[in-house]
Parts: structure tokens; sequence; C-alpha cells
């Protein structure tokens, strides 16, 4: 799953006064009329130094901050508090994060174990908390088949203390496939079917 981890605001200074801006304003923070320069930010007004971080307390000087339960809070301190880090390299995630396997990833750090290539938007494996491609889960990690020795991808047949693919457990003495809903028996360790 792909979200954007943060909102990013903008903090709006007023240049020129205007017949509506000559009416007072009040701080959000401090509830007093502002006298000189006035911040707007989360369409509010303040005080420029009572719009201040939720984190460190210090006045918000950056043209951007994020906010998180409608408080504002400096970059820094939203990152400290709130940012997810990355499973891959254990650094903050600014942008957008992948939620997958339980954890959090950068979209670029989302590989297959193996190749490296991008797992977003495919199917993957989980092989002991490690993501890897289809291609490469079979390649490298998939049950053999008993029979033929080969990967199997999906459906396996389980008998005899092994797994098979349904055309590759067949009766040892006819060679026709025993199908999943057939008896069998077993004889020197080998199925062979009813009929035989």
């Amino acid at each position: 799953m792909l979200q954007s981890c943060f909102t990013i605001h903008k903090i709006r200074i007023p240049l020129q006064s205007t017949a509506a801006s000559t009416e007072p304003k009040t701080c959000n923070q401090c509830k007093q009329v502002i006298q000189g320069g006035v911040l707007t930010a989360l369409g509010k007004t303040w005080h420029p130094d009572h719009f201040i971080c939720g984190g460190c307390k210090e006045p918000i000087t950056e043209s951007k901050f994020r906010t998180n339960d409608d408080k504002p809070y400096c970059t820094p301190c939203h990152i400290k508090l709130f940012a997810k880090t990355c499973h891959a390299c254990d650094q903050p995630i600014l942008d957008k994060c992948v939620q997958a396997m339980g954890a959090n990833w950068h979209e670029d750090h989302f590989l297959c174990t193996d190749c490296k290539s991008k797992l977003i938007g495919t199917q993957f494996m989980d092989v002991a908390g490690l993501p890897y491609c289809q291609k490469c889960y079979v390649s490298k990690h998939a049950d053999r088949c008993k029979g033929c020795g080969k990967p199997i991808p999906d459906k396996a047949i389980v008998a005899l203390d092994a797994k098979w693919h349904q055309m590759c457990f067949r009766c040892s003495k006819c060679s026709k496939p025993i199908m999943k809903d057939q008896s069998f028996q077993v004889d020197g360790g080998k199925p062979h079917c009813v009929k035989c």
C-alpha cells in the first residue's frame, strides 16, 4: 500500500494592506490584538513569535511546516516525532510510504531481496521477513517436487511425506497420474493406483 506520509503547509504573510486588513486581527495563541506583523497559517492569525512548534516550542520560522492533530510542527520536530522509519535503510520516510509485511519502506527501497527489482504493484512473497519477487521465490525458495525436482509455484499434492506437482504424482506401475480424489496404495515407498 502506497501512501503519502505528510501534509506540508505554507505560512502566508501579507505583503500589503487592504481595506479588509484594517480590521484588527487577534492572535490565535495569546488572544490579543496583533500590532505590526501578522502571520496567517492554518486559517488563523498569529503574532509571528507566537506561531510555535508543538515539539520544541520555538517559533516556526520556515516558510513550510507540517501538522499533526492540527498542531503546527517545524520540519525537524515533525520528522523526529512522527516520521515513519524505512525498514530497509532505517531512515525517516518524508514522502510516499510503502506499507508491506508489517513494515514501512521508502518507495525505492521495497525491492526483491535477490534481484533488486521494484515490488510495488507486483505479487511478492515473504520469506523469513524478506521480500522476494515471484520469479526469485519460485527459483530459490519454492518447495521442490519429489517426482521431477522442479519448483512448485502454487498448489501441490502432499503425499508420502513429500510434495508433488499434480501431474508428477503417478502410479509407479502404469505411470498414470493419481488424481487428488483417487485412492492409492504404497509398495516399496512408491505410490501405485488401486487398479494396478
